[in-house]
């Protein structure tokens, strides 16, 4: 485990019982974020980006991915909506993503009707990691166990830029359609090992705005 990350080994046990309260939290939190996506009071403007999909600034966090560790390491948080669908994805990130230090991005994908199905874990490997020129992608038969449930991982190389070993991990539900996904990246020669990936999911929290 990396020294940056070492603290997450002490996290709580994956506790799939909770699940369902996370997926019914993630859905009302995003037709909330439907509404706060009409008030530029709360949301502000709306930057275009390509495939249909808008940047939002100033965006309301709805998720929360901490360590303990001093604030030196690089976060970003970032809401895309469907301008035609209405979908919404939050996207978490910790680190440089063209580094050799460990790059953890998480994406909660809330979809309208952009789409009629989920695509395959590989195929949306190939797909979200475009940047990174994902090859020698695999699908590791064995999943992930997290507090989410069981997570799809697939394995692959960052061509572009660094080079970097990747962990993409993809989980899809149907009530209500949600998808978690992302990838852990480090340089070298070795893949982050799984216990890490797992201990970094399990600290994806909901965060909640006091009125």
């Amino acid at each position: 485990m990396h020294p940056a990350l070492r603290s997450w080994r002490n996290d709580v046990p994956p506790n799939i019982v909770r699940l369902l309260a996370y997926l019914g939290a993630i859905a009302l939190l995003s037709i909330g974020g439907a509404h706060f996506s009409k008030s530029p009071k709360v949301m502000g403007a709306i930057t275009p980006v390509h495939q249909g999909w808008t940047d939002i600034e100033r965006p309301f966090a709805a998720f929360a991915l901490s360590i303990p560790e001093p604030a030196d390491v690089p976060a970003s948080y970032t809401i895309r909506r469907h301008t035609v669908g209405n979908g919404r994805k939050d996207i978490l990130t910790l680190g440089e993503p063209d580094s050799a230090a460990p790059f953890l991005r998480v994406e909660i994908y809330r979809p309208g009707n952009e789409v009629g199905r989920f695509a395959d874990p590989i195929e949306e490997m190939i797909l979200s990691a475009d940047t990174f020129g994902p090859a020698d992608v695999k699908h590791l038969d064995k999943p992930l166990a997290t507090k989410f449930g069981l997570i799809t991982i697939v394995p692959f190389v960052a061509s572009q830029g660094m080079l970097r070993r990747c962990l993409g991990f993809v989980r899809a539900y149907n009530d209500p359609r949600v998808q978690l996904s992302g990838w852990f990246c480090q340089g070298g020669t070795e893949f982050v090992e799984q216990s890490t990936l797992a201990c970094a999911l399990d600290r994806l929290t909901l965060r909640f705005r006091r009125q």
